[in-house]
């Protein structure tokens, strides 16, 4: 089983590499949506991370895919700079499938 990184920043996919993922840099919302869905084709494929920016590019897909596909399990990752509100966005997906604002 494989992680994959998207990013929209050269310096987290290098620091990903290195770290033995293996990833691209994307920064635009049809090219992440185009990628994503290839991914989620690859049976080899467990999980992909993903930055705070990319995500919100397409928040909207990423959150119906987080809910709805077991596997690959699709993780935000803060920004190099660790700017983010990955909190919120974790709220958000457990509001939405429990059906209560938290």
């Amino acid at each position: 089983m494989k992680a994959y990184v998207i990013s929209d920043s050269t310096d987290t996919v290098t620091g990903m590499r290195l770290a033995g993922f293996e990833g691209e840099v994307i920064s635009s919302r049809d090219a992440v949506l185009k990628r994503l869905k290839e991914l989620i084709q690859e049976p080899d494929i467990a999980m992909i991370l993903m930055t705070t920016g990319v995500i919100s590019l397409c928040s909207d897909v990423v959150s119906d895919y987080k809910m709805n596909l077991a596997k690959p399990l699709i993780v935000e990752i803060p920004d190099r700079d660790g700017s983010g509100e990955i909190g919120e966005s974790i709220n958000r997906s457990i509001s939405e499938a429990i059906g209560i604002k938290l």
